[in-house]
């Protein structure tokens, strides 16, 4: 037996933030993170339909980049000591995801980070407040998953909280909000977003339910992002769409070792002063990836239906898989986005000399390797490496080599 889950709720469409005058309860804590909702008047505006509805509401704000499980404690105790009806969650993947794992500690605090990060083992919410998420990026659909990614900055790695208990119980995707992306993470959030639609793709537990949501996620996607990165705001628009898709289908089909890999080195090289960032880690393995998973038959002509998708042309499957590679590599390349780690420069750019040290890189990576095998999403994957395995894929993603094991 499988399971589908989605938010009860999804409003969409321009001016869809309204749908905040239709709740009812007694109190609402709000949860933004750097200051452009606050900037761009959308903060304002949904706190005062809020109040409209005759509830108090209280600002959790300044959740940073990466949220880390130092603000996920502060805001579960700000959650305990206010008693909210309603989490609104606002902005980008990362104050969602914070407002998530709070949510978790705010109905149960005796609940530990450690227990947190056991997948599928989060007890009933909805005890003491419901959840509403208001994505302003087109790449994470945190705001129709079961997940949430936490840095634990000591030990430099992102842990993925999987459950269904925090998908959200509405989410409002209104693209005004989206408007209001740079081009950068336009670039970030898309390669995000595509790698959500074929990891789901490929997925051991892709199903009848996954499919059409993943491969429409990617039809959009080819077809918009590089206008959306452009400044084409119709197309930023369908963006904001495409990316909810791909998140309705991979929360229920899972992810694969892009994600694991991603999670894995966002944060490993912080010391160094390089933050691989999320978006831009997904853009550069994901070429790899699928080389790798190639190998397995059935991920193999799964790609090779998503090129057929994409109207990319080949003859044979192993043809249609190199295609879709050099299709997505353009779109590196029309996103200013870099092919490898050894070309990531600062704030994610195409650089001559990358700013992830090669020698630290090589020092770390049999121990990178490990966590990103044991990572929560490697289990879906389609072809599961061995430890030699993920070394060498490792090093084929920072020093743009070819895949052939």
């Amino acid at each position: 037996m499988n399971r589908f889950t989605l938010p009860r709720d999804l409003y969409h469409g321009k001016g869809a933030l309204e749908a905040l005058k239709g709740l009812e309860g007694k109190r609402a804590i709000v949860c933004v993170g750097g200051g452009a909702m606050k900037r761009n008047g959308f903060l304002d505006k949904a706190c005062d339909y809020l109040k409209e509805t005759g509830m108090e509401v209280r600002l959790f704000e300044g959740i940073e980049p990466d949220p880390s499980v130092e603000t996920v404690m502060r805001g579960a105790a700000e959650m305990i000591e206010f008693e909210p009806d309603w989490i609104i969650a606002m902005g980008g993947g990362s104050p969602i995801d914070a407002a998530k794992a709070m949510w978790i500690k705010y109905e149960y605090p005796e609940t530990t980070f450690e227990q947190m990060c056991v997948v599928f083992g989060i007890p009933k919410l909805r005890k003491k407040a419901k959840f509403v998420a208001i994505p302003s990026t087109s790449g994470t659909a945190t705001e129709v998953t079961a997940f949430s990614i936490i840095t634990d900055y000591q030990k430099g790695i992102k842990y993925p909280i999987a459950d269904f208990e925090i998908t959200p119980d509405i989410a409002i995707v209104d693209p005004d909000l989206a408007e209001t992306m740079p081009q950068k993470l336009t670039a970030h959030t898309g390669m995000d977003a595509i790698t959500h639609a074929m990891e789901a793709y490929v997925s051991i537990l892709h199903c009848d339910y996954t499919d059409p949501l993943a491969m429409h996620s990617i039809m959009m996607t080819q077809e918009h992002l590089i206008n959306s990165y452009n400044g084409d705001m119709e197309a930023r628009a369908a963006m904001h769409n495409a990316q909810c898709l791909a998140g309705q289908a991979f929360s229920n089909a899972l992810l694969g070792i892009v994600h694991s890999m991603a999670h894995k080195t966002g944060a490993i090289f912080q010391d160094c002063g390089a933050h691989l960032i999320h978006g831009a880690a997904n853009a550069m393995y994901l070429p790899k990836v699928i080389k790798f998973n190639s190998a397995n038959e059935d991920a193999k002509n799964r790609y090779a239906t998503i090129a057929d998708f994409m109207k990319l042309g080949g003859n044979t499957a192993d043809e249609k898989v190199d295609l879709l590679i050099a299709y997505l590599r353009g779109m590196n390349d029309q996103l200013n986005i870099p092919q490898c780690i050894a070309h990531y420069g600062v704030d994610g750019l195409p650089a001559e000399t990358g700013f992830v040290p090669e020698a630290v890189f090589l020092e770390r990576l049999s121990s990178i390797a490990e966590t990103s095998i044991g990572d929560a999403c490697t289990g879906t994957n389609p072809r599961v490496p061995t430890q030699e395995e993920m070394e060498k894929l490792f090093k084929c993603c920072y020093y743009d080599l070819e895949v052939d094991f």
